[in-house]
């Protein structure tokens, strides 16, 4: 009995290994082919993009590097100007960050109801958690620039159509993230609340959110960043903010580069600024670290 076991022992192992084999030739294939039809997509939409362009882009490779040059030397030889420049376009700095505040805290309200109506075992009407997460992925879908260029053409310029469309783009994200986190919660809580006649409402209050709100504000935090940069460069279509004052000096060209200095280094601080602050306290609710 001991020998035949021996006997096809051997050869079960060389089976195996063979169709290891045949399997790991397989992916590597399959992985070329991908990569090779991944290489061929990009070279021929750069050729597309790079003759349908005004100029070609190898004839124009050597001057990337002109304008830049042309606005730092002339920040440079203002650069005294600088810090009153900085004071006076500080306050649409402000309102830059009051667009993604807002925006994202009502985008973060709207992310939370839409990630608690469309998941499993939380839904307050299950048949139709298909519909919230529909709503969710058609919202994030849609850019920012997007929804902003159809407000402003509706309700003007101004910072109201940047704080709408981000908020509508924040909460679909946001729904998202909300909605991963929210699967993983502990069911029994929400049970237990339930069997005491607590309402929905009071089951998500007092069940849900104690579970998830560290990775709940965490993502909040992080998308709080992403809004900034949104919200400035909404401002290029007419949607208020620094964003609006940059188009301007950007766009009067030579004599007010250092305007344009001036302001990157508002948006480079700021930007810095708050990604090292959300960092730190999105460590601390999710970690534990930075204490």
């Amino acid at each position: 009995m001991s020998d035949a076991t021996m006997g096809v022992a051997p050869q079960s192992v060389d089976s195996i290994q063979s169709s290891y084999c045949a399997q790991v030739q397989r992916r590597r294939l399959y992985g070329g082919l991908t990569l090779l039809i991944f290489v061929v997509l990009m070279a021929s939409g750069f050729n597309i993009a790079d003759n349908r362009n005004a100029g070609g882009f190898w004839e124009g490779l050597h001057q990337v590097g002109d304008y830049p040059a042309d606005v730092m030397s002339e920040a440079w030889e203002k650069r005294a100007d600088l810090p009153g420049l900085i004071a006076r376009y500080f306050p649409a700095l402000i309102e830059t960050i009051n667009i993604a505040a807002v925006s994202t805290l009502i985008g973060a309200i709207g992310g939370l109801f839409l990630s608690l109506l469309g998941t499993r075992g939380l839904a307050k009407w299950p048949r139709l958690i298909p519909l919230f997460r529909r709503i969710s992925d058609i919202m994030r879908a849609v850019p920012e620039i997007v929804i902003a260029l159809v407000l402003i053409f509706v309700l003007g310029g101004g910072p109201v159509p940047a704080m709408i469309a981000i908020a509508i783009h924040t909460a679909g994200a946001l729904g998202k993230m909300f909605s991963e986190v929210a699967e993983n919660t502990d069911l029994k809580p929400i049970e237990g609340l339930a069997s005491t006649g607590a309402t929905w409402s009071q089951r998500m209050l007092l069940g849900v959110l104690p579970q998830v709100a560290p990775n709940y504000v965490s993502y909040t935090l992080l998308r709080f960043e992403i809004n900034i940069r949104a919200s400035a460069i909404l401002g290029f279509v007419g949607a208020g903010g620094i964003g609006y004052e940059l188009r301007n000096a950007l766009g009067w060209g030579q004599g007010r580069f250092d305007d344009a200095a001036a302001i990157f280094l508002l948006l480079f601080g700021t930007i810095v600024f708050f990604d090292q602050v959300s960092s730190r306290y999105r460590n601390r609710l999710t970690d534990g670290q930075g204490q």
